[in-house]
């Protein structure tokens, strides 16, 4: 059965982004069936990412507490729950209960694989095994929207929420068989340290700090480009959405690629020679995309090429930054996993809700806010840099 662990490590990296991206062709629908404002519709998107945001950091904690496997199954369960709900809701406020409990279930996905891959496979593999994973998490938010698509054209709303159930059951029973208990839990009399306490344990260390904010930003820097792509694709350029879609798998493509090659070199590169090299890719893109923009050369070609070489940074970088954060103190290594996950989602979110804030048609409000977020990623790279241990000698991928 443990050969057949990475296969489930991997399909719980999918469950996240999958969850999230499989919902985006519903919003037009449901504003249709339940006869609702683009707000309110919005709503029901906003509220699962917010849910799944926050659950990450309790998945962590209680996986750290109470062992790996018993939290997974429950996460699991309740994305079950949540779907079957969903499914068969007759009400929007009874989708939005299902749709909340589904988000809070996929939450426990990519958080416990990683602490799940660490104990497996140990810290000499740890950036490996990130890599693989956060690839597959991409692939997730990558195909979701068109099998979401395909499952409305043919069976309806519901549809997607029975494809969700169907999927979360598989999950479960492949969960239950194959994965193992690689973490007994801790009684809490063992454990001594409270939930809050082990978030300031971890949140009082700068290394720590430096390593979740680089993939914050990354993040952030991600998310913006998703968004404002769109804008200027639909508002300025007049292209159709199959062009602006097209384009867009570079985007994505970008960070699959990084992730591939930082699998490969994980054993010979040191963690802070790749976030070091990472931002400056980052950097270095975003100086060519804000300096053709600013000429006044707005083409797809300038918005999604450098942005891919964007995403190609964060690929490179996550896997180092993630397994770093993990090895800090590594009793709470599945605690630094959810506020690591929960980071990226907030930070995303938020750097995207800047944008959208500051957006007027042009292309100015994307580049003053991803010169933020990469700026920002730089000097992470930098502080990771400096506050590494003394004696530390090119770790590879750990802290």
């Amino acid at each position: 059965m443990t050969q057949l662990l990475p296969a489930i490590l991997a399909s719980l990296s999918l469950l996240g982004p999958f969850a999230v991206h499989l919902f985006f062709p519903l919003i037009p629908v449901l504003k249709t069936e339940f006869h609702l404002g683009t707000a309110e519709a919005q709503l029901a998107f906003t509220a699962g990412v917010l849910a799944m945001a926050v659950s990450t950091l309790w998945y962590g904690s209680l996986a750290d507490r109470h062992g790996r496997r018993p939290v997974l199954l429950v996460g699991l369960a309740m994305f079950v729950a949540g779907s079957i709900i969903s499914t068969f809701a007759g009400s929007f406020t009874i989708l939005m209960i299902g749709r909340v409990i589904q988000s809070i279930g996929a939450g426990c996905g990519i958080t416990l694989a990683r602490a799940i891959a660490k104990d497996a496979y140990g810290p000499q593999l740890l950036v490996k095994s990130i890599a693989y994973l956060t690839t597959f998490f991409a692939i997730g938010g990558l195909v979701a929207p068109g099998i979401g698509g395909i499952l409305i054209d043919q069976l309806g709303w519901r549809g997607v929420f029975g494809f969700s159930s169907v999927a979360g059951c598989a999950m479960l029973v492949g969960a239950y068989a194959v994965v193992p208990d690689t973490r007994a839990g801790t009684a809490p009399s063992q454990f001594g340290h409270s939930m809050a306490s082990s978030f300031f344990e971890l949140l009082s260390k700068p290394r720590f700090c430096a390593l979740i904010a680089q993939t914050a930003c990354s993040t952030g820097t991600f998310m913006v480009l998703a968004t404002a792509t769109a804008v200027l694709m639909k508002d300025t350029l007049h292209r159709p959405a199959t062009e602006y879609g097209l384009y867009f798998c570079l985007v994505p493509a970008g960070f699959i690629t990084g992730s591939v090659i930082s699998g490969r070199i994980s054993s010979r590169v040191s963690l802070e020679r790749m976030l070091l090299v990472a931002a400056s890719i980052a950097g270095a893109a975003a100086a060519i995309q804000s300096t053709l923009l600013l000429s006044g050369y707005v083409t797809p070609i300038v918005l999604f090429v450098p942005g891919t070489f964007m995403t190609l940074a964060q690929g490179l970088s996550l896997p180092f930054a993630q397994a770093g954060a993990m090895a800090i103190v590594p009793r709470l290594a599945g605690t630094a996993a959810g506020v690591g996950v929960f980071a990226q989602n907030v930070f995303g979110a938020g750097f995207a809700q800047i944008y959208g804030l500051l957006a007027d048609g042009s292309p100015i409000p994307m580049i003053e806010t991803t010169s933020v977020t990469v700026g920002c990623g730089f000097v992470a790279a930098v502080t990771a840099l400096l506050t590494r241990p003394a004696g530390h000698v090119a770790a590879r991928g750990t802290a």
